[in-house]
């Protein structure tokens, strides 16, 4: 199954996150490092969901800056 993740580089590496699944985020010192700990990450975020059959409670907040 395919996702579409977001990177974003910083001095330290890469962070890393799977819009699709809510909370699923990695990051990795290095662009491939991070893809890689993504990948497991959304692994095991589908694994969590499945076997135990969590139910996700997804909010939205306005925040102000």
């Amino acid at each position: 199954m395919n996702y579409r993740v977001v990177l974003i580089e910083s001095m330290e590496g890469f962070s890393v996150s799977c819009p699709a699944l809510k909370g699923c985020h990695s990051q990795g010192r290095t662009k491939a490092e991070a893809l890689e700990n993504i990948r497991d990450a959304i692994r095991e975020w589908l694994a969590a969901e499945n076997d135990e059959k969590a139910i996700f409670t997804v909010t939205e907040e306005e925040v102000t800056v």
